[in-house]
Protein backbone atom coordinates (compact mmCIF):
# COMPACT_ATOMS: atom_id res chain seq x y z
CA UNK A 1 0.00 0.00 0.00
CA UNK A 2 1.00 3.83 -0.57
CA UNK A 3 2.42 5.18 1.94
CA UNK A 4 0.31 8.31 3.05
CA UNK A 5 2.56 11.30 3.30
CA UNK A 6 0.17 13.76 4.34
CA UNK A 7 1.53 15.94 7.45
CA UNK A 8 -0.88 16.81 9.84
CA UNK A 9 -2.27 20.47 9.58
CA UNK A 10 -0.76 22.97 12.03
CA UNK A 11 -3.29 24.61 14.03
CA UNK A 12 -4.43 28.00 13.26
CA UNK A 13 -4.62 30.46 15.75
CA UNK A 14 -8.00 31.90 15.80
CA UNK A 15 -9.88 35.10 16.85
CA UNK A 16 -11.77 33.16 19.92
CA UNK A 17 -8.57 31.67 20.85
CA UNK A 18 -6.95 35.40 21.59
CA UNK A 19 -10.38 36.91 23.13
CA UNK A 20 -10.34 34.08 25.69
CA UNK A 21 -6.75 34.34 26.16
CA UNK A 22 -7.25 37.98 26.88
CA UNK A 23 -10.01 36.92 29.07
CA UNK A 24 -7.55 34.33 31.49
CA UNK A 25 -4.40 37.03 31.09
CA UNK A 26 -6.82 39.83 32.80
CA UNK A 27 -8.48 38.23 35.15
CA UNK A 28 -4.74 36.48 36.30
CA UNK A 29 -3.61 40.00 36.36
CA UNK A 30 -6.24 41.37 38.85
CA UNK A 31 -4.75 44.01 41.22
CA UNK A 32 -6.79 43.66 44.77
CA UNK A 33 -7.50 46.94 47.14
CA UNK A 34 -9.31 47.43 49.84
CA UNK A 35 -12.70 48.32 48.11
CA UNK A 36 -12.01 47.87 44.19
CA UNK A 37 -9.89 45.43 41.94
CA UNK A 38 -7.92 46.72 39.07
CA UNK A 39 -8.07 44.61 35.63
CA UNK A 40 -5.36 45.16 33.90
CA UNK A 41 -6.35 46.95 30.23
CA UNK A 42 -3.29 47.59 28.44
CA UNK A 43 -2.52 44.16 26.30
CA UNK A 44 0.92 43.65 24.20
CA UNK A 45 0.05 40.89 21.57
CA UNK A 46 2.68 38.88 20.48
CA UNK A 47 2.47 36.37 17.31
CA UNK A 48 4.71 33.95 15.27
CA UNK A 49 5.24 36.40 12.09
CA UNK A 50 3.28 33.67 9.91
CA UNK A 51 0.34 34.44 11.70
CA UNK A 52 0.92 38.55 12.57
CA UNK A 53 1.03 38.35 8.48
CA UNK A 54 -2.17 36.47 8.21
CA UNK A 55 -4.09 37.90 10.52
CA UNK A 56 -2.63 41.77 9.80
CA UNK A 57 -5.56 42.67 7.60
CA UNK A 58 -8.62 42.02 10.78
CA UNK A 59 -6.51 43.33 14.00
CA UNK A 60 -8.75 45.95 14.05
CA UNK A 61 -11.83 43.67 13.67
CA UNK A 62 -10.58 41.53 16.46
CA UNK A 63 -9.67 44.54 18.37
CA UNK A 64 -13.32 45.77 18.10
CA UNK A 65 -14.86 42.21 19.36
CA UNK A 66 -12.13 41.79 22.44
CA UNK A 67 -13.15 45.06 23.73
CA UNK A 68 -16.94 43.95 23.80
CA UNK A 69 -15.81 40.71 25.46
CA UNK A 70 -13.73 42.50 27.96
CA UNK A 71 -16.39 45.28 28.62
CA UNK A 72 -19.12 41.88 29.16
CA UNK A 73 -16.70 40.14 31.53
CA UNK A 74 -15.97 43.20 33.98
CA UNK A 75 -19.62 43.87 33.47
CA UNK A 76 -20.75 39.91 34.89
CA UNK A 77 -17.67 39.93 37.51
CA UNK A 78 -19.88 43.36 39.14
CA UNK A 79 -23.07 41.09 38.90
CA UNK A 80 -21.87 38.53 41.21
CA UNK A 81 -23.71 37.76 44.09
CA UNK A 82 -22.45 38.45 47.49
CA UNK A 83 -21.48 35.04 49.73
CA UNK A 84 -21.90 37.53 52.83
CA UNK A 85 -24.19 40.13 51.58
CA UNK A 86 -26.41 38.40 53.81
CA UNK A 87 -24.49 39.03 56.78
CA UNK A 88 -23.58 43.02 56.29
CA UNK A 89 -26.22 44.29 53.96
CA UNK A 90 -24.33 47.51 54.19
CA UNK A 91 -21.41 46.65 52.23
CA UNK A 92 -21.44 46.69 49.25
CA UNK A 93 -19.00 44.00 46.87
CA UNK A 94 -15.68 44.90 45.47
CA UNK A 95 -16.35 47.05 42.47
CA UNK A 96 -14.06 45.49 39.65
CA UNK A 97 -12.82 48.39 37.15
CA UNK A 98 -9.99 49.49 34.91
CA UNK A 99 -7.51 51.78 35.22
CA UNK A 100 -8.24 54.29 31.82
CA UNK A 101 -11.16 54.93 29.76
CA UNK A 102 -10.68 52.31 27.47
CA UNK A 103 -8.51 49.07 26.77
CA UNK A 104 -5.45 49.39 24.68
CA UNK A 105 -4.69 46.14 22.44
CA UNK A 106 -1.19 46.06 20.69
CA UNK A 107 -0.59 43.50 17.72
CA UNK A 108 3.13 42.83 17.47
CA UNK A 109 5.18 40.13 15.72
CA UNK A 110 7.56 38.16 17.26
CA UNK A 111 10.66 39.04 16.30
CA UNK A 112 12.70 36.82 18.78
CA UNK A 113 11.54 33.71 17.67
CA UNK A 114 10.11 32.75 21.19
CA UNK A 115 6.20 32.49 20.01
CA UNK A 116 5.28 29.38 18.31
CA UNK A 117 2.96 28.96 15.00
CA UNK A 118 -0.49 28.86 16.62
CA UNK A 119 0.12 30.38 19.87
CA UNK A 120 -0.17 34.24 20.96
CA UNK A 121 1.99 35.81 23.99
CA UNK A 122 0.34 38.48 25.88
CA UNK A 123 1.83 41.02 28.36
CA UNK A 124 -0.59 43.56 30.34
CA UNK A 125 0.03 46.50 32.62
CA UNK A 126 -2.79 48.05 35.33
CA UNK A 127 -2.19 51.10 32.57
CA UNK A 128 0.00 53.15 30.23
CA UNK A 129 2.16 54.24 32.97
CA UNK A 130 3.70 51.00 34.83
CA UNK A 131 2.06 51.11 38.50
CA UNK A 132 5.05 50.61 41.52
CA UNK A 133 2.40 48.19 43.31
CA UNK A 134 1.74 46.20 39.97
CA UNK A 135 4.10 43.64 38.47
CA UNK A 136 2.70 42.95 34.55
CA UNK A 137 0.81 39.50 34.20
CA UNK A 138 2.67 37.46 30.95
CA UNK A 139 0.47 34.62 29.65
CA UNK A 140 0.72 32.16 26.75
CA UNK A 141 -2.20 29.94 25.05
CA UNK A 142 -0.15 26.95 24.82
CA UNK A 143 1.29 25.62 28.22
CA UNK A 144 4.46 27.20 28.43
CA UNK A 145 6.27 29.66 30.41
CA UNK A 146 7.04 33.09 28.67
CA UNK A 147 10.13 32.83 27.65
CA UNK A 148 11.00 36.68 27.11
CA UNK A 149 13.66 37.32 29.48
CA UNK A 150 14.32 41.02 28.40
CA UNK A 151 11.85 43.67 27.35
CA UNK A 152 9.70 43.98 24.30
CA UNK A 153 9.84 46.16 21.49
CA UNK A 154 7.36 49.04 21.99
CA UNK A 155 7.39 48.03 25.68
CA UNK A 156 10.54 48.73 26.83
CA UNK A 157 8.53 51.58 29.83
CA UNK A 158 6.87 48.37 30.77
CA UNK A 159 8.15 46.49 33.90
CA UNK A 160 8.73 43.05 33.21
CA UNK A 161 6.46 40.17 35.61
CA UNK A 162 8.45 39.35 38.98
CA UNK A 163 8.46 35.43 39.20
CA UNK A 164 6.01 33.92 40.99
CA UNK A 165 6.27 32.26 44.03
CA UNK A 166 2.80 30.92 45.30
CA UNK A 167 -0.63 31.13 44.17
CA UNK A 168 -3.56 31.99 46.74
CA UNK A 169 -7.46 30.87 45.94
CA UNK A 170 -10.13 31.71 47.78
CA UNK A 171 -13.46 33.40 48.22
CA UNK A 172 -14.80 36.96 49.90
CA UNK A 173 -17.57 38.85 49.29
CA UNK A 174 -16.31 39.98 45.93
CA UNK A 175 -16.45 36.24 44.54
CA UNK A 176 -13.74 33.77 43.55
CA UNK A 177 -10.29 35.06 43.89
CA UNK A 178 -6.72 34.37 42.72
CA UNK A 179 -3.57 36.01 44.28
CA UNK A 180 -0.39 35.17 42.92
CA UNK A 181 2.10 35.71 45.42
CA UNK A 182 5.28 37.43 43.89
CA UNK A 183 7.03 38.92 47.12
CA UNK A 184 8.67 37.48 49.77
CA UNK A 185 6.12 39.53 52.60
CA UNK A 186 2.61 38.82 52.34
CA UNK A 187 0.16 40.66 54.69
CA UNK A 188 -3.42 39.84 54.45
CA UNK A 189 -6.30 40.92 56.22
CA UNK A 190 -9.17 43.07 56.04
CA UNK A 191 -6.77 46.11 56.27
CA UNK A 192 -8.06 49.99 55.88
CA UNK A 193 -6.99 53.38 54.80
CA UNK A 194 -4.45 53.83 57.28
CA UNK A 195 -3.50 49.80 57.02
CA UNK A 196 -3.20 48.90 53.62
CA UNK A 197 -2.88 44.67 53.03
CA UNK A 198 -0.79 42.94 50.39
CA UNK A 199 -4.09 40.56 49.86
CA UNK A 200 -6.85 42.83 51.31
CA UNK A 201 -10.13 40.03 51.70
CA UNK A 202 -13.52 41.86 51.67
CA UNK A 203 -15.34 39.89 54.47
CA UNK A 204 -17.31 40.71 57.43
CA UNK A 205 -15.24 42.04 60.86
CA UNK A 206 -14.27 38.35 62.19
CA UNK A 207 -11.67 39.28 59.91
CA UNK A 208 -8.91 41.45 61.19
CA UNK A 209 -7.49 44.03 59.45
CA UNK A 210 -4.21 42.22 60.22
CA UNK A 211 -5.00 38.93 60.09
CA UNK A 212 -1.94 36.72 59.21
CA UNK A 213 1.02 36.65 57.36
CA UNK A 214 3.19 35.01 55.14
CA UNK A 215 7.16 34.49 55.45
CA UNK A 216 9.06 33.33 52.40
CA UNK A 217 13.20 32.41 53.15
CA UNK A 218 14.93 33.79 49.65
CA UNK A 219 17.67 31.12 50.61
CA UNK A 220 15.25 27.91 50.96
CA UNK A 221 12.22 29.04 49.27
CA UNK A 222 10.13 27.57 52.11
CA UNK A 223 7.28 30.05 53.31
CA UNK A 224 6.09 30.87 56.71
CA UNK A 225 3.08 31.38 58.49
CA UNK A 226 2.33 33.66 61.82
CA UNK A 227 -1.11 34.56 63.26
CA UNK A 228 -1.71 38.24 64.42
CA UNK A 229 -5.52 38.38 64.69
CA UNK A 230 -8.55 38.09 67.76
CA UNK A 231 -10.59 35.19 65.77
CA UNK A 232 -7.68 33.15 65.01
CA UNK A 233 -5.81 31.10 61.87
CA UNK A 234 -5.79 27.41 61.14
CA UNK A 235 -3.31 25.76 58.86
CA UNK A 236 -4.93 22.37 57.36
CA UNK A 237 -7.30 22.37 60.86
CA UNK A 238 -4.83 23.09 63.57
CA UNK A 239 -5.19 26.32 65.32
CA UNK A 240 -2.31 28.50 65.04
CA UNK A 241 -1.02 30.18 68.54
CA UNK A 242 -0.69 33.81 67.92
CA UNK A 243 2.65 35.21 67.56
CA UNK A 244 4.17 32.47 66.41
CA UNK A 245 5.35 31.14 63.18
CA UNK A 246 4.95 27.56 62.07
CA UNK A 247 6.18 25.79 58.56
CA UNK A 248 3.67 26.64 55.91
CA UNK A 249 3.36 23.34 53.69
CA UNK A 250 4.01 23.51 49.97
CA UNK A 251 0.20 22.98 49.99
CA UNK A 252 -2.16 24.09 52.64
CA UNK A 253 -5.98 25.09 53.59
CA UNK A 254 -5.79 28.30 55.75
CA UNK A 255 -8.85 29.08 57.32
CA UNK A 256 -9.22 32.76 58.42
CA UNK A 257 -11.24 33.48 61.23
CA UNK A 258 -13.77 30.15 60.91
CA UNK A 259 -15.18 32.82 57.87
CA UNK A 260 -13.09 31.73 54.97
CA UNK A 261 -9.99 29.72 53.69
CA UNK A 262 -7.11 30.61 51.70
CA UNK A 263 -5.70 27.37 49.35
CA UNK A 264 -2.08 28.30 49.14
CA UNK A 265 0.00 26.46 47.14
CA UNK A 266 3.72 26.81 46.29
CA UNK A 267 5.36 27.41 42.99
CA UNK A 268 8.98 25.64 42.92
Amino acid sequence: MPQNDTKPAEAKLSGQAIISELIRNMELGRFEMGYSVLLPCVFSLYLHPDDYARLEGVFDLIVEDAKKVLCARVAQLNSRPSMWRWKRPDRQPKEFKIAARDWTLEFLPDIENTVPLGDVEIHSELNETAQPGFRGTKTTLMDREPSVTSPRPAAITRRAGDSVYAEIRYEDDSGPQLYLVSQNDVRIGRGGDDLPMDLALYTNDEVSREHLALKRDPATGRFRIVDKSVNGTWLDGKRLKKGVEEALPDRAQIGVAEVLTLSFESRK
